[in-house]
């Protein structure tokens, strides 16, 4: 018998097989992109202190509409970089958490660059 896999499964797989190449710093942090079916969420982590320094995600209680849809993830691309700017950060390491680099994911990339973040 034929058994599918888990996608978030797949996911996670893929994911740890990127984490072995990438990782933050104090100087580069890694912009994490964690997408659920409600919301999404950004995060920038110092991997060597082991902290997150600026999060953004539509949880957030000054978040207003729907959580899963290209507009949201484009406000959280603008909100986790305009954080980062008040941090003085602007270059970034990229973490598509295993995601495709598309739809959301890709959405939240663009409006990332747009207001500043270099990756």
């Amino acid at each position: 018998m034929i058994t599918k896999q888990d996608k978030n499964q797949v996911r996670k797989k893929r994911h740890a097989r990127v984490r072995t190449k990438i990782s933050g710093t104090a100087e580069r942090p890694r912009l994490n992109v964690f997408r659920s079916n409600k919301n999404i969420y950004a995060q920038l982590i110092d991997d060597v202190a082991g902290v997150t320094i600026v999060s953004a995600s539509t949880m957030e209680k000054e978040f207003e509409g729907a959580g899963s849809n290209v507009e949201a993830a484009t406000k959280i691309g603008e909100a986790i970089a305009k954080r980062a700017a008040e941090k003085n950060i602007t270059n970034v390491v990229f973490d598509r958490g295993g995601y495709l680099y598309h739809g959301r994911v890709k959405a939240l990339a663009e409006a990332a660059r747009e207001n500043g973040l270099q990756f």
